[in-house]
């Protein structure tokens, strides 16, 4: 995406922030036409509100943002597509929010899909950067943001698992990371068996794609993301409603790939790694059926309960994997359950995580940079749900309660005790639109995840 920012302008015009409390005392600053004009046109001091200022010649002199008492990056992100055309320049200090944080906002406002529109939205406003602003690093979030954004809305006619994978090997060749893509019948010569089942119905064939990066004497950091490119519930189809937005059943692959876009573009010191199993799950003669016993990467046999709970079934392959080489943290992110929404709604991913200290990074890099999510609990006592009565699990018990922590339980025996690993269970996806945030695909916890990776490596 063309990034909103421009170096210089000689003839910019001013942003005035303002704070919703000290609306009224401004407002009294301001001459008599300007009040009058404000008035007339429904300002009243609203955090949100921003309106045009006219000079003498009927011409805009300026403009002002009304933000809350405790401002976010957000309330800036609707300012490059909600001005007029024209260069513009923000004129007040944006504290508590950091001029890099308002960049990011602006820019990830200007995003739009029109991929398949023949009319493409017209440019609007460009701003200055915001003095003070690292233009690398925010370069490097929006442009991660936007990718994952991109990848999520994109219909899976055209996202499939191929597609996910020339995404994820055209990132590696921008930033010189190794990408192996393990295909077909392939995954089964190399001990992915899990992946193949689920994909294996599909005449787009399943994928396993491993991205490494960085030195190896860094750190380990594995991501792992569920690549659902389509999910049609399998033999225990969905209902229509339930299928129509399936395409972004990949979002958590895509926030990955944001994540790790920004430990690359921004040259963390780690030794890098992205698992991202790609599969449709659909319906043919060979697809997997409910109360098949299939075996995985661990050597856990898994009872199919549910071929709709078929999220975890794929990652837990990669995790097994991911976890080999004893990360100093791995981390998933996949839209895997209904009831997690149900709990947080679609705004705030459900974390769950086996080690109280990478919890509270994330939880407080979340809070830091307005990336939040809610921990939480992996119950123990629940794991007798899971039980089988023929094989060492079932993916999908049948009572109705706890779905969100039963996933998580049933991811969580892939994953040694001894590596710290955290879980997110998300929606990936906004319903409405919102300053610095439209309709479409969303990757939630990223700026979150990436600033826990930051911190972690520092200490």
């Amino acid at each position: 995406m063309a990034l909103p920012f421009v170096d210089r302008s000689p003839s910019s015009l001013p942003i005035q922030v303002v704070g919703q409390s000290s609306w009224r005392s401004w407002l009294k600053q301001q001459s008599a036409a300007r009040r009058g004009w404000l008035e007339s046109s429904g300002v009243e001091g609203k955090a949100g509100d921003l309106a045009v200022l006219p000079g003498r010649d009927g011409k805009a002199a300026g403009a002002v943002l009304v933000v809350p008492a405790k401002p976010v990056l957000w309330d800036f992100g609707g300012l490059a597509s909600r001005l007029p055309a024209g260069t513009w320049r923000l004129a007040s200090d944006t504290a508590p929010v950091s001029p890099t944080d308002a960049a990011v906002a602006i820019g990830l406002g200007t995003w739009r899909f029109e991929r398949y529109r023949s009319r493409k939205a017209k440019a609007g406003a460009k701003i200055l950067w915001p003095e003070g602003a690292d233009r690398a690093r925010a370069k490097a979030m929006i442009e991660a943001i936007s990718l994952a954004r991109d990848l999520i809305t994109t219909p899976s006619s055209d996202m499939g698992p191929a597609e996910l994978a020339e995404a994820a090997q055209a990132l590696g060749k921008a930033h010189g990371a190794k990408v192996k893509v393990i295909t077909g019948d392939d995954l089964l010569k190399q001990n992915y068996p899990m992946v193949h089942a689920v994909g294996r119905a599909s005449s787009r064939a399943p994928r396993l794609i491993d991205l490494t990066w960085g030195k190896e004497t860094d750190p380990r950091v594995t991501l792992v993301g569920k690549g659902v490119c389509f999910d049609t519930g399998g033999l225990d189809l969905k209902p229509a409603a339930g299928m129509l937005n399936m395409k972004k059943d990949m979002g958590g692959a895509a926030t990955m790939m944001a994540v790790a876009s920004m430990v690359m573009a921004t040259g963390l010191p780690v030794r890098l790694r992205l698992l991202v199993p790609a599969v449709e799950n659909s319906v043919s003669g060979n697809a997997f059926r409910p109360l098949d016993v299939v075996p995985t990467r661990k050597g856990i046999s898994v009872e199919i309960g549910n071929t709709d709970a078929e999220g975890r079934l794929i990652l837990c392959d990669a995790l097994h994997e991911g976890a080999s080489e004893k990360p100093t943290m791995m981390v998933d992110c996949a839209t895997l359950t209904g009831a997690a929404r149900v709990a947080l709604g679609t705004d705030l991913p459900a974390l769950f995580c086996n080690d109280d200290a990478l919890a509270d990074d994330l939880i407080e890099a979340g809070k830091a940079v307005t990336d939040p999510m809610w921990r939480m609990p992996l119950f123990a006592g629940y794991r007798r749900l899971l039980d089988s009565k023929v094989a060492d699990i079932n993916n999908a018990p049948s009572a109705p309660f706890g779905g969100a922590i039963t996933a998580a339980l049933y991811l969580q025996e892939f994953v040694p005790d001894d590596v710290p690993w955290a879980h997110f269970d998300m929606m990936a996806w906004n319903n409405t639109s919102r300053p610095g945030r439209p309709e479409g695909g969303e990757a939630q916890a990223a700026r979150a995840i990436f600033a826990a990776i930051e911190k972690r490596i520092s200490k």
